[in-house]
C-alpha cells in the first residue's frame, strides 16, 4: 500500500514545476506562501486518509474483532474471508462513534506539518541542478550520474524528515492501538510524550525507527532507478506523449515498489506499540519481540508479511481457516 507519505517522494514532485520542487519557488510565489500552502493540503489529506490507516494499523496488529465470514474464490472454491475496511470501519463506529474512526488523527498532523517545513528547509540549503531526461544512449552514464546524485540528496531529506517526525509517529500509532484494549493511556499529545519519556525515555520515541528508514530507502531508489531506466529504454522520444507518460513513470514505479517494501512499515509499525504497556503490544495479542528482526522472522514463519497491506477480500490464514473447517 502506499502511504500519502510515501507519495510526498513521488507523486506530488509531479504536480509542481522543476523550480518549485527543489526549494526555488517559481516567479512571483514566496517559499512561504508555497510551503503554508503544501502544509494544509497535506493536512487535509491526513484528515481524508485517517480512517483508512487506522483501519490497516488494526489489522497490522492482527486486532480481528469481528467473525470470518464464507465466501467463494474465482475458481468456486469455498473460502472464509475477514472483514474488509467498510466492515471494519462500521464496527469501529459502533464502538466509538464517528469521531472514533480519527482517534490518533492529531499527532499525524503535526508529523505531516514538521516533515513538510523540515524537507523545505533542507532543500533550501541545499539544493541540487535540476535532472532533465537524457534520450541519447551515449549519455547514459550522465545522466545515471544526475539520477544517483538527485536519488542521494532525497534520501538525506527523506531520512532526516523521518528522523524528526517519527516520535509523532509513535503516538499516534499507540493512540490507535489503544482500541484493542479500550486503554486511555495515551490520550493527548503533550500527555503522550510525557508518559512515553517516563516510561522508556528518550529511546521510546524511536521505537521502530530503524525498519521504518530502510524501507523508505529502499523504496526511493528502486522507485527512482526503475523510472530511470524504463523512460531511458522503453519510452521512445518519436511517441508522442513520450513527456507525459514519463511524467507519471515514477508514481506507477512508487505504486510496484511499495507492494515489496510494506513489510518493513508493518514491522516498524508493530515495533512502535511492542511491550509498551498495551494489551496490543503484549501477549497472547503479540509476542514481546527483542528487536524488529526478531518480529520480522516472526511475521516471515507464520507467513504475515503482509498483514494489512489489502482492505478487500481479506482470506483468512490456512492454518486459522483449517480449524474453522474443523
Amino acid at each position: 500500500m502506499v502511504t500519502p507519505e510515501r507519495l510526498g517522494s513521488t507523486g506530488a514532485e509531479m504536480s509542481h514545476p522543476r523550480k518549485e520542487r527543489r526549494g526555488v519557488p517559481a516567479a512571483g510565489v514566496s517559499t512561504v506562501d508555497m510551503d503554508t500552502a503544501v502544509v494544509i493540503l497535506g493536512a487535509g489529506v491526513t484528515v481524508l486518509t485517517h480512517p483508512l490507516l487506522y483501519v490497516k494499523l488494526l489489522i497490522q496488529m492482527g486486532h480481528e474483532p469481528q467473525p470470518p465470514t464464507a465466501g467463494s474464490n474465482l475458481f468456486g472454491r469455498k473460502v472464509l474471508y475477514l472483514p474488509g475496511f467498510f466492515s471494519y470501519a462500521r464496527y469501529i463506529v459502533r464502538v466509538d462513534g464517528k469521531w472514533g474512526l480519527f482517534r490518533g488523527l492529531s499527532p499525524r498532523i503535526v508529523s505531516s506539518t514538521v516533515s513538510t517545513v523540515v524537507r523545505s528547509r533542507i532543500k533550501q540549503v541545499t539544493p541540487i541542478p535540476d535532472m532533465e531526461h537524457v534520450s541519447n544512449k551515449d549519455d547514459i552514464k550522465t545522466s545515471l550520474r544526475k539520477v544517483v546524485r538527485e536519488t542521494s540528496h532525497e534520501m538525506v531529506v527523506q531520512c532526516v524528515a523521518r528522523i524528526v517526525t517519527h516520535p509523532f509517529h509513535v503516538i499516534s500509532v499507540r493512540c490507535m492501538a489503544q482500541f484493542v484494549g479500550r486503554e486511555t493511556k495515551y490520550s493527548g499529545l503533550f500527555s503522550s510524550v510525557a508518559e512515553i519519556f517516563r516510561q522508556e525515555g528518550i529511546a521510546g520515541f524511536f521505537v521502530g525507527l530503524v525498519p521504518h528508514v530502510l524501507g523508505e530507502i529502499i523504496f526511493l531508489w528502486c522507485c527512482n532507478l526503475l523510472a530511470h531506466f524504463i523512460n531511458t529504454y522503453a519510452v521512445d522520444d518519436n511517441f508522442t506523449q513520450a513527456s507525459a507518460v514519463r511524467s507519471y513513470t515514477k508514481f506507477v514505479m512508487g505504486i510496484a515498489v511499495s507492494a515489496l517494501t510494506y513489510p518493513f512499515l508493518l514491522v516498524a509499525d508493530l515495533m512502535a506499540v511492542n511491550n509498551c504497556g498495551l494489551q496490543a503490544g503484549l501477549p497472547p495479542h503479540s509476542p514481546v519481540f527483542r528487536s524488529w528482526i526478531h518480529c520480522w522472522r516472526h511475521l516471515g514463519a507464520q507467513g504475515q508479511l503482509f498483514r494489512g497491506s489489502s482492505f478487500l477480500f481479506r482470506r483468512v490464514p490456512l492454518e486459522r481457516a483449517a480449524l474453522a473447517v474443523e
